[in-house]
């Protein structure tokens, strides 16, 4: 009875201890706050991870034209526009652009930042390429392309979202310019071009997704030399790729279809109607819903599917497709054939008799 009695009488003063005024109590509502933050983390952290729904470029080139919607614009305003709302889109999305955050949730954050990466860098892609498809040097569009370069992981002045910001201003201009038909983009100008960086980006990721998958015979049927693969992908960052590459795929999906608005004329003179359609079909695979909430490497027919596997299948489709994009537009243009001349015979004749 003694020692629980003194065991009693040791816990109450530490108890009386905790409540006195040298402790401070404050260490109670400091603890129920650290719990309140950490959900509201946890909970943003999931609404933020959702990637944003693909847009329609038609209506986003009407909203960003604003009041000259419906005035015809120069050859040049879809792809323009269809650009500039690809770069807001990192910016409007819930939680803004996550990849330079320093504090959480953001800072726990892999997936949507990873998925950033990607459209960021088909965007880059495009913007390089603008130049050469307006035919010339261009003030606009080089300060565009100058902004999207910057570090992706810049926090401090000037912050990424400031750069992001300075080359949606740069594409507004040329938005602006393009109401004018004389300013329009040269036909088929620079597209060849524009196909040959897409191929290097979809090549880049499909070896990437492929070194994570592990399976020699699954790389067999990705025609993948196992020797020409980098370095094999640490288990933690398996998703990384997986998501950049989901990214790559909805940002190529929206500029793709934006292209194809501006020079529709010049993809059927080139008969390449059908594979543009094809790619974009096989982008818009990458799209599909995850059902699993974390990325699977499983093989086989085995009870877990592997993402990676599945993700490089289609990033090495749709490179192959832009392959043949990049060949068949950087062919010339067959010249019209003229009709043959009437023969004097054929332009006769007989008469009644």
């Amino acid at each position: 009875m003694a020692w629980k009695s003194w065991r009693a009488s040791r816990r109450h003063r530490k108890e009386e201890a905790l409540e006195r005024p040298r402790y401070g109590w404050i260490w109670k509502p400091v603890l129920v706050l650290a719990g309140l933050y950490l959900l509201v983390s946890v909970g943003l952290g999931i609404w933020w991870s959702q990637p944003p729904a693909p847009f329609d470029v038609e209506q986003a080139t009407l909203e960003r034209r604003g009041e000259a919607a419906y005035l015809p614009g120069a050859r040049g305003t879809v792809t323009v526009a269809t650009l500039a709302t690809t770069v807001a889109t990192l910016l409007e999305k819930p939680g803004g652009y996550l990849r330079n955050d320093i504090a959480p949730p953001g800072l726990w954050l892999d997936n949507m930042p990873n998925w950033e990466l990607g459209v960021l860098a088909s965007s880059r892609d495009l913007a390089r390429a603008l130049p050469q498809m307006a035919g010339g040097d261009n003030a606009n569009l080089e300060v565009a392309r100058e902004a999207l370069m910057g570090d992706d992981r810049d926090w401090f002045y000037p912050a990424t979202e400031q750069r992001l910001e300075q080359a949606l201003e740069a594409l507004d201009r040329q938005l602006s310019a393009l109401n004018d038909e004389e300013e329009g983009f040269a036909p088929g100008q620079g597209l060849a071009a524009w196909m040959e960086s897409l191929v290097a980006r979809l090549d880049d990721l499909a070896l990437r997704l492929a070194a994570s998958v592990g399976s020699h015979e699954a790389l067999i049927e990705l025609a993948v030399d196992a020797e020409s693969l980098p370095p094999r992908t640490p288990w933690h960052r398996v998703d990384d790729i997986f998501f950049e590459a989901r990214g790559t795929g909805w940002a190529l999906s929206q500029l793709l279809e934006g292209v194809q608005r501006d020079q529709a004329d010049v993809l059927r003179e080139a008969d390449v109607v059908a594979e543009w359609e094809r790619l974009l079909a096989e982008l818009a695979v990458t799209q599909r819903r995850l059902w699993s909430p974390v990325v699977l490497n499983g093989s086989g027919f085995g009870v877990f599917a592997n993402h990676s596997l599945v993700m490089a299948l289609h990033m090495t489709r749709a490179r192959d497709l832009a392959a043949h994009l990049a060949e068949r537009l950087a062919e010339p243009p067959l010249a019209p054939v003229s009709p043959e001349p009437a023969t004097p015979d054929d332009d006769r004749v007989e008469a009644p008799e």
